[in-house]
């Protein structure tokens, strides 16, 4: 099944959230977050899951936000962007409040609102192929979905800072490097080692897993939470300002020059 460019399966145990729209490099629109928090809330009261699995269809795992929402010349932006953020901020909960164990698998790269979604995962497992981007500041914006805690915490201050603050990539083997992701797969091992693995894992005592992953959870609840409150805030006022609108058009001037 497909709704708004995320398609979601079930088989045995583990549901598989995949971006798919391949025409846009599975960017994501103010639907898709609507579409991903509902599947992650219905995943939460599902006791047949024990595993939810964020991937991505095709080459790309996300390029992140899709902007040409944005662009799109609308006279009520300012309700626009009010409206994203509500959505917005109610996926990334349903993500943070999931009892299930969550896996990203980082099938290709992974832009923006992907690579803060990876941080929030319980596990992030990626390809060779994988690489990391927050172009936060080159689009005259700030952090999102936690991750000006969780990305300093993770990586560490420096590198975290060269991500938010600089914009610039994390390769796979970085990733590795710096505990972003746990392991780093060739992909033609994913029908015959990855996918095996995950079933595997799927078949653990689904309470003791839960209830496990909330003790580890609930030492940090409330700095996510602090985070996003504080992010989204942030966020909504720079998408009004003119920094933002004249990033965005270089952003997209460069984007536009590169496919030349």
């Amino acid at each position: 099944m497909t709704v708004s460019g995320i398609n979601v399966e079930v088989q045995d145990k583990v549901l598989t959230i995949s971006f798919d729209k391949p025409e846009k490099l599975n960017s994501i629109d103010r639907k898709g977050y609507r579409a991903l928090g509902l599947v992650l809330r219905h995943a939460a009261k599902d006791d047949s899951v024990t595993i939810v699995v964020i991937t991505g269809k095709g080459d790309f795992f996300t390029s992140g936000n899709d902007l040409s929402q944005v662009m799109d010349g609308s006279s009520d932006i300012e309700a626009q962007i009010k409206e994203a953020n509500v959505i917005f901020k109610e996926m990334v909960s349903a993500l943070i409040e999931c009892p299930k164990l969550t896996l990203a698998l980082v099938n290709g790269p992974c832009i923006g609102i992907g690579a803060t979604l990876a941080g929030l995962c319980d596990i992030v497992w990626c390809s060779s192929k994988a690489y990391f981007l927050t172009p936060f500041t080159k689009l005259g914006i700030v952090p999102e979905s936690c991750s000006s805690y969780l990305f300093p915490l993770i990586l560490g201050r420096s590198k975290a800072n060269e991500m938010l603050l600089l914009s610039q990539k994390l390769s796979a083997q970085e990733a590795y490097n710096f505990n972003f992701v746990s392991r780093v797969f060739e992909d033609n091992t994913l029908d015959s080692h990855i996918w095996p693995a995950i079933r595997d894992f799927s078949e653990l005592p689904p309470e003791s897993m839960k209830i496990s992953k909330s003790l580890i959870r609930m030492h940090e609840k409330e700095a996510l939470y602090r985070a996003l409150n504080a992010e989204s805030e942030e966020l909504y006022k720079r998408f009004t300002t003119e920094e933002f609108a004249n990033a965005l058009v270089s952003f997209v001037s460069r984007k536009n020059k590169s496919k030349l």
